[in-house]
């Protein structure tokens, strides 16, 4: 008969201790932290705000590799999008080392930007592993942006002409949320929206979690409308098209989703009847004339036919990056006392500064978004991927909409959320939980046995 020897407690080694510390949900969260947080120090624009975002993207990225040094291995895995970003950011230092750019020290701030933005690309394709972090990311941006909503349409009811109140505007501007253009504030719920809407038509959320979810979804969708953004109203249509689009052609499709979809537009209308009143109304009359004066010639064309004058000049590498307010003077056809500081198209924006060049990067990054993303969405509302997939992917489409009329990816905050969304919905699929997968069955959701469980 023999017995077991009792052995003593080993110690246990500082790195071990620091393992648990941090772990991957840690990290991402704070890579969530800094996409949520960016937004409301205006968007990133100023200077400190800017720094702030390049500081804390390369603290992120150096506790992530600290884990791996804790770890004693390097566990990194590829994605599709790192080779154009690195692509991209090469032509950027070409065009700063060379003296192709215009101004040399605007390319070189305009780097370490798109250098933070691929920093926070990394650390979230690298921690964003398994289905339980994509369930607590989309409940964080729901509540996050029902939050920015509310305090934007509470912002817009009782203006004073100043952020949160207190923040008066150096130049002109029209406030919405923590923005001083209400068009990026509704660039910024273009890529929240999708997160409440695909928990609200995924077995994700039940009961009232679904019904708050959709509520969520049609609160930030009537603050798009009540900022007035033109711009933003066309795009969350797109999104609403695309997400009906998605439903009608899923696999095994019932009457659930559409009628789920078409619930959510008739809470977004009865939002609106309720908080609009008559300057929505003004708004939404004066997009037809408006439209019609641009197109015979109102000054966002204009800016468009002088960026393209600039483009036939240097149509291979551009100006550079950032140099466009520096150099649009030169070539501008009209007059004007305001300064022009973005072209108001993200698309003509960047075959100025980078030239074809780099505009074919961006139609690669793009091409790899939507082919990756195209092959996860079957079934899209039965498992986290396609969930995950669906959200990211209608909220980059809002962007990239929104970007032929205005400047959403010149602001830090929206640009940084659009090339993390991009990643995303163009990552491979997540790790589904084997301890609750959630199964699709006569529109039931089963949760797995005791003994399924246990294996």
């Amino acid at each position: 008969m023999s017995s077991a020897l009792a052995t003593p407690p080993q110690p246990t080694s500082p790195a071990k201790a620091a393992q648990p510390k941090l772990t991957n949900n840690a990290i991402l969260l704070g890579g969530c932290a800094i996409l949520l947080l960016a937004p409301m120090a205006f968007g990133a624009v100023e200077p400190w705000a800017i720094f702030a975002l390049e500081a804390s993207s390369v603290a992120l990225a150096g506790i992530w590799f600290y884990r791996q040094v804790v770890k004693g291995e390097l566990d990194v895995s590829d994605h599709v999008l790192y080779r154009p970003m690195a692509a991209f950011f090469a032509l950027g230092i070409v065009q700063w080392l060379t003296g192709i750019t215009a101004y040399r020290i605007e390319t070189y701030t305009h780097l370490l930007l798109y250098a933070a933005y691929g920093m926070l690309v990394f650390v979230v394709t690298q921690t964003l592993r398994r289905s339980s972090q994509f369930e607590l990311m989309a409940k964080l941006f729901t509540a996050y942006g029902g939050l920015i909503a509310i305090f934007a349409i509470l912002q817009g009811m009782a203006p004073n002409g100043k952020i949160y109140w207190i923040f008066g505007l150096q130049q002109g501007g029209f406030i919405y949320g923590p923005y001083v253009n209400h068009n990026h504030y509704a660039g910024l719920m273009e890529m929240l929206l999708p997160f409440p809407l695909v928990l609200a038509a995924t077995p994700m959320t039940n009961g009232n979690r679904k019904i708050i979810a959709g509520a969520v979804a049609a609160l930030m969708a009537a603050s798009i409308f009540l900022s007035g953004s033109r711009g933003g109203m066309l795009a969350f249509v797109v999104q609403v098209l695309v997400l009906g689009v998605l439903m009608l052609g899923k696999r095994n499709s019932g009457w659930q989703q559409p009628l789920m979809l078409g619930g959510f537009v008739a809470l977004v209308i009865v939002f609106l009847l309720w908080m609009g009143g008559n300057e929505l109304t003004r708004r939404l009359a004066s997009i037809h004339s408006e439209a019609r004066e641009e197109i015979s010639g109102g000054v966002r064309i204009t800016i468009d036919r002088d960026c393209l004058r600039m483009f036939l000049r240097r149509p291979f590498f551009g100006y550079g990056l950032g140099t466009f307010p520096i150099v649009y003077p030169q070539f501008r056809s009209f007059y004007s006392m305001f300064f022009v500081n973005q072209a108001h198209n993200d698309y003509l924006q960047l075959l100025v500064e980078t030239g074809l060049a780099g505009f074919s990067i961006a139609i690669w990054f793009l091409i790899m978004v939507f082919r990756r993303a195209a092959g996860k969405l079957a079934n899209w509302t039965e498992n986290a991927t396609g969930a995950l997939t669906a959200a990211a992917l209608l909220g980059c489409l809002g962007i990239l909409v929104h970007s032929c009329l205005d400047f959403n990816l010149q602001i830090p905050a929206n640009a940084a959320f659009f090339y993390v969304m991009c990643a995303i919905a163009a990552g491979p699929p997540l790790q589904e939980s084997q301890r609750r997968r959630v199964v699709r069955r006569h529109n039931l959701i089963v949760e797995p046995t005791a003994e399924a469980a246990a294996q």
